[in-house]
């Protein structure tokens, strides 16, 4: 269910999950990926990283945007996430993480999976 995965082309592992996920969900280049995010954080004049930046970027994407309920909020995890969805490509966030999940698998530089997801993007 883990796979390691590090598209960043220096290796970097911490400060850039999201660029990551998009990389590898959308089969894009980390460069390509980061040029796109970067240049929406321009036209909104925010940062790459906020929230309110690559989830524009999704939604411009065709991505959708799920909240999961709050029924459990410790106990469902990226692992039951992937469970749930063992098909088609996700982002899948966990309010500090940003996690690839593509048919029931997730992509991550350290296995995330004991993770509390909030919401997803799914790749339409």
């Amino acid at each position: 269910m883990y796979v390691y995965a590090n598209p960043n082309p220096a290796k970097q592992l911490v400060g850039d999950c999201v660029i990551r996920g998009i990389s590898i969900v959308k089969d894009q280049s980390w460069l390509k990926t980061y040029d796109g995010v970067t240049y929406k954080g321009r036209e909104m004049y925010d940062m790459p990283s906020s929230n309110s930046v690559w989830n524009s970027y999704l939604k411009d994407s065709k991505f959708k945007r799920t909240g999961l309920p709050n029924t459990c909020p410790d106990c469902y995890t990226i692992v039951d996430f992937c469970r749930d969805h063992p098909y088609g490509e996700y982002l899948v966030a966990t309010g500090t993480h940003v996690v690839a999940v593509i048919d029931g698998n997730y992509y991550d530089t350290w296995d995330s999976g004991d993770e509390v997801p909030i919401y997803y993007y799914e790749r339409r």
